[in-house]
């Protein structure tokens, strides 16, 4: 009975955070034209947002890319698999987060000039 709760807790746990492949996701996040609008990086661009290091939930980013607001195409299940898309997800949760401005010398000597 101990091993079967066990067994249910991390099962719910895995429902909840999918993992993903990142070194396919980076793969499938070029390959998808990700980068064109969200930087090779994820750090973002004029089109689109930045992305790396995500605090979205696989599960508001699924939604978000079957029918986005705005410009951004739809990548609907057939396009772009749930498995492809955690792959992206893990890729995504993998890079760094962005340096605050404060942390960036170049623009601190811009800033005091």
């Amino acid at each position: 009975m101990k091993y079967f709760l066990m067994l249910m807790l991390a099962s719910a746990a895995g429902a909840q955070s999918p993992a993903g492949n990142p070194e396919s996701g980076k793969l499938l996040f070029d390959k998808d034209g990700c980068y064109e609008c969200h930087g090779h990086a994820g750090q973002g661009g004029r089109p689109g947002p930045r992305i790396a290091a995500t605090s979205l939930s696989i599960q508001t980013l699924r939604r978000y890319v079957r029918r986005p607001a705005g410009a951004m195409p739809a990548y609907t299940e057939k396009v772009l698999p749930d498995p492809e898309l955690r792959d992206i997800y893990a890729y995504l949760k993998s890079l760094p987060a962005a340096k605050p401005s404060k942390d960036i010398p170049l623009l601190n000597q811009l800033r005091d000039q």
